[in-house]
């Protein structure tokens, strides 16, 4: 990633884990989205603090065998997807204490 972006979980779903899967559903229009492994792994790191990149290269890439560029491009669009459904927030600092009602 050229430049250093955070992403944080927000406060407004409810999320269940079923098996290495993941269930949320938004607060703001009751909207499913079901996430799968590599996507859940995301989920479960995104804490406003780590940086996307790092989130990539020590989760996503540790995890599944995958070439880092791939990844990345693979984030980001997914990362992107769920902001637009208020699922996430994306910032260029450090996310604190997210407010779903005020997007951070």
């Amino acid at each position: 990633m050229s430049d250093t972006r955070y992403v944080a979980r927000s406060r407004d779903i409810a999320a269940r884990r079923l098996g290495d899967e993941l269930m949320i559903m938004s607060g703001r229009d009751s909207t499913l989205f079901e996430l799968n492994g590599t996507a859940a792994l995301l989920w479960d790191a995104a804490d406003g603090v780590t940086p996307l990149d790092d989130i990539v290269a020590r989760t996503i890439c540790a995890t599944y065998d995958i070439d880092t560029a791939m990844a990345v491009r693979d984030v980001e669009e997914l990362v992107e997807q769920l902001a637009g459904h208020g699922l996430l927030f994306l910032s260029d600092a450090p996310i604190c204490g997210v407010d779903a009602s005020r997007g951070f």
